[in-house]
């Protein structure tokens, strides 16, 4: 009963990451926009998702008590909010000052969240967010199932919508853009506003996703959104296949799957005084797995898949 009550609760986790990698994949898998301010979009869905559920609390502002669903709702439309505002002014830089631009963004809201002590609890964060099915709390395996179902359903439902779009006219765009701006441009593309969309749409789930890892975890605090959660959530995505939805989501598997037991490695290896110290092996882990995996397979485990309109596809 422990073994399938951790199995799920290490699979619910996944899932949450799985989220934040297809918000990932619209903007760099779809697009080709290099964002490594993913912490700060999954971070102000957390915040944001939390400050509408959480009961009132003295000395914070916020506490509305409100649904978890109206929290999750308040997430996405924070992370897109978000994305329209840095994005209306960094989505025309090259790709390597919109990275700068986007980490920029990432160690500011960081700071706020750290240091807004009235609104977001500074270092100590915000507990007592409400959990879904709270009530099975205390019989762990039908806790983390039932979580697991409603985050599997999340992504189920994210994977199903976004493949629709990816093989829409608007998806091609997409790809057309990241290929040959100039060539997309000359068919009557607009390239700025096709990234802008995507840039919107990929905040959107990135805030979702931080919206449903609060609700799962109860609690939230600034040292959950440093730049570590990028670099996870880049590698679970080039490992996973760049480009395509399924390898996004066995990428947050594969790449949980080596954070979580290299993790269990320190704790059992390491004495109890130094085991901060070597925590920072498990980054060490994630890049030596990405490397082989690069060497392997440099597309990913699941390389994305070219598509072209079912109109060329037909024979005569």
């Amino acid at each position: 009963m422990e073994i399938l009550a951790y199995a799920a609760f290490f699979l619910t986790v996944a899932m949450t990451y799985a989220t934040i990698c297809l918000g990932l994949n619209v903007q760099w898998g779809q697009t080709g926009l290099f964002n490594v301010g993913v912490a700060a979009f999954v971070g102000l869905g957390a915040y944001v998702s939390a400050i509408l559920t959480t009961p009132e609390a003295t000395g914070r502002i916020g506490g509305f008590g409100l649904p978890i669903a109206a929290g999750w709702l308040g997430a996405a439309a924070a992370g897109g909010v978000l994305a329209l505002l840095v994005g209306a002014l960094t989505i025309r830089l090259r790709s390597d000052y919109l990275a700068i631009a986007t980490f920029g963004v990432a160690v500011a809201l960081q700071l706020v969240f750290q240091n807004a002590e009235p609104l977001t609890g500074g270092a100590f964060g915000i507990g007592f967010i409400p959990r879904p099915f709270a009530a099975l709390q205390r019989e762990a395996l039908a806790f983390a199932l039932t979580n697991l179902a409603l985050s599997g359903a999340v992504v189920l439902a994210l994977y199903l919508a976004l493949e629709r779009l990816a093989r829409s006219p608007w998806g091609r765009a997409l790809r057309a853009v990241r290929e040959d701006e100039t060539a997309a441009e000359s068919l009557g593309k607009s390239p700025l506003r096709l990234r802008l969309e995507a840039f919107v749409l990929g905040g959107m789930v990135m805030g979702l996703a931080g919206a449903v890892q609060a609700h799962f975890i109860g609690f939230i605090a600034p040292a959950n959104y440093l730049p570590a959660l990028t670099f996870q959530v880049w590698a679970m995505l080039i490992l996973g296949g760049s480009g395509n939805n399924r390898g996004a989501i066995l990428g947050a598997v594969v790449v949980w799957a080596i954070w979580a037991a290299t993790a269990a490695l320190i704790a059992q290896l390491v004495p109890a005084g130094e085991q901060a110290r070597a925590s920072s092996l498990q980054l060490v882990a994630i890049g030596v797995a990405l490397c082989a995996i690069l060497l392997w397979r440099p597309q990913g485990l699941l390389p994305e898949h070219r598509a072209i309109s079912r109109h060329l596809s037909r024979r005569p």
